[in-house]
């Protein structure tokens, strides 16, 4: 039986994302930990978070589990959620300014205040609730996924990806940001699909099904 890995470095309630991928995941034992050895030897790792950046790399430091993560990212199928995305980039503008883990280039920036939609209402930050994904390229993630599907976001940062290669699917606020990315077997979203419903489901889906390969 292949094992999927939630890693749990103390920052959010994590069981919604394990009881999803216990739902989809029927021939797969899921795991919560924050034992960098159980991460080492997963079969597929998902990387979730909510909460500060600062306090998210801090964490990773502190329990050994970067080195884990780095090693998992260069060698099995990998989700990252909402911080999870984030934390891949170079750098965040969060806290005064934060290093990440430098996977992905880009940062990531603060939503503007005085955003305004297209009725020019003014948008409240952060971004939360319902939004549609358009899918910039195909993707094993994405299958049976439709085109602007919606998924469920909450997030006052927004990832700006240097490298447009990497973007996967991006979502209007204000802005258009990216909201998916993926390189190799890595693959990372804003939006919390283990709260996005039937489309969300999907995903992780095909996620537990993913061999790595796009």
């Amino acid at each position: 039986m292949s094992t999927v890995v939630v890693v749990d470095y103390g920052m959010g309630n994590l069981r919604s994302v394990v009881k999803a991928l216990e739902h989809v995941a029927t021939k797969s034992s899921v795991l919560l930990s924050h034992d960098p050895d159980v991460v080492a030897k997963a079969d597929h790792v998902v990387f979730p978070g909510q909460g500060a950046i600062a306090g998210c790399i801090s964490a990773l430091d502190a329990s050994g589990l970067r080195q884990a993560l780095l090693e998992a990212i260069t060698s099995k199928p990998f989700l990252g959620i909402c911080l999870g995305l984030q934390a891949l980039y170079n750098f965040s503008e969060e806290g005064g300014g934060v290093d990440c883990l430098a996977v992905f280039p880009g940062q990531t920036r603060r939503f503007p205040e005085n955003m305004k939609d297209a009725d020019g209402q003014l948008l409240k930050i952060p971004h939360m609730g319902w939004n549609q994904v358009r899918q910039t390229r195909n993707h094993p993630l994405w299958q049976g996924i439709a085109q602007d599907a919606r998924f469920y976001f909450v997030h006052s940062y927004y990832v700006e990806s240097a490298d447009p290669a990497i973007v996967a699917g991006t979502t209007d606020f204000g802005l258009t940001f990216t909201s998916a990315a993926g390189r190799d077997n890595v693959f990372a979203a804003q939006f919390h699909p283990e709260k996005s419903q039937h489309a969300g489901l999907k995903l992780l889906e095909n996620f537990v099904r993913w061999d790595g390969q796009e």
